[in-house]
């Protein structure tokens, strides 16, 4: 482990946003990075707050993205992109062109079309460009690609994933106040804004643990919501390599689940499910009748490591650990680019990666239009 800080820019992510407090609690964690500087918020208020109770100096705080990139890129090892999906292309272009490495919120983009202008600017040798997908981030799904590479379930024939939850029938309560949708996410672009929020986790966790792409899908979408003609529930069925099948569902209106994420894995000797409302465990069965419930203090043979074990077991291991899990990873790989070295890593995904996912969604809604199964 090392104990290397790196310095950090936030571009998005204020205290009024979605996702800014857990991403600066995370990459912090581990000790791992200082965010120094930042344009958190369009709104001024929300940005000078944002600055002060995260300990940034003022005169490093900005109004404006593009000034803090101009000001910043030659104080900060890297910026992280926080603001809603539709804005990051922009932001993510500019970057690129300054060759500045990025951190950047999942979905990357609003769709391929996007991605691919990106690819135009992107070259692996040159720059870094990190995507946090951090549900893999979980101890337990570590251990469960682990089992799988180890051959402990037999040859998977079937993986099927899926993420309910209810905030377009049930807005959840924060703080004693309704947190309703944000304005982006009322709109569908090239890909559907329900498969940017949660089929991206999706693939990514799909890909992450098969090691292996869909290559064709049949899909249907539907509108149970009152934002008519917005899609807020997908089910896709999918086609992998080496004959293996499988099955995707996301959904806003899914009352009951608050964000219901289960993995289920089927192989020719078990079968493994994960669900991350109880993630410090993983459940096993096997074709001579064996049940197991495998935790961190069970047999584990990559979850064991002291990384994912900050606190004991029974004090399960939670949704921010598991992002910082993926920060400090995403940590290691930056300071090897920095370094010139390879940023290989088995966790670390980015452009490409994240390619992959938007395209098989776009897919999806092709297929969906068709009633057809689409390459």
């Amino acid at each position: 482990m090392t104990i290397r800080k790196l310095r950090v820019a936030f571009i998005g992510g204020g205290i009024n946003s979605a996702v800014g407090y857990v991403h600066f609690a995370a990459i912090q964690l581990d000790n791992k990075f200082d965010v120094v500087a930042g344009a958190f918020s369009r709104h001024s208020e929300s940005n000078r707050q944002t600055g002060e109770v995260w300990g940034v100096d003022a005169s490093r705080i900005y109004d404006d993205w593009r000034t803090c990139v101009e000001q910043e890129k030659g104080n900060v090892d890297a910026f992280v992109v926080l603001t809603p999906t539709p804005h990051h292309f922009e932001v993510l272009e500019t970057l690129l062109s300054l060759k500045m490495p990025v951190i950047c919120e999942k979905a990357l983009v609003s769709g391929p079309t996007e991605a691919k202008k990106l690819e135009l600017l992107y070259d692996a040798n040159k720059h870094f460009l990190a995507v946090t997908f951090n549900y893999s981030g979980y101890a337990m799904v570590r251990e469960l690609k682990d089992i799988i590479k180890r051959g402990i379930l037999g040859d998977i024939q079937k993986i099927h994933l899926e993420m309910p939850q209810e905030g377009f029938k049930r807005p959840p309560d924060i703080a004693g106040k309704p947190s309703l949708p944000q304005a982006w996410r009322l709109k569908d672009y090239e890909v559907p804004t329900i498969c940017l929020d949660l089929g991206v986790h999706l693939h990514h966790l799909s890909s992450y643990l098969l090691e292996l792409e869909p290559v064709e899908t049949c899909a249907q979408f539907a509108n149970h919501s009152t934002y008519m003609g917005l899609v807020d529930d997908v089910h896709m069925l999918l086609k992998y390599p080496q004959g293996i099948t499988g099955s995707m569902w996301m959904s806003k209106t899914a009352i009951g689940n608050r964000n219901g994420l289960r993995i289920r894995i089927f192989g020719t000797q078990g079968s493994a499910m994960w669900f991350q409302l109880n993630p410090d465990e993983l459940e096993l069965q096997f074709n001579d009748g064996r049940r197991e419930i495998l935790d961190r203090a069970g047999q584990c043979s990559y979850a064991n490591q002291f990384r994912y074990n900050r606190m004991k077991p029974g004090h399960p291991t939670g949704f921010v650990e598991a992002f910082a899990n993926l920060y400090t990873d995403i940590h290691a790989s930056l300071c090897n680019y920095l370094d010139g070295k390879s940023t290989d890593s088995e966790y670390v995904f980015g452009l490409e990666h994240a390619t992959r996912g938007l395209e098989l969604f776009h897919k999806a809604s092709i297929s969906n239009q068709t009633g057809e199964w689409i390459k």
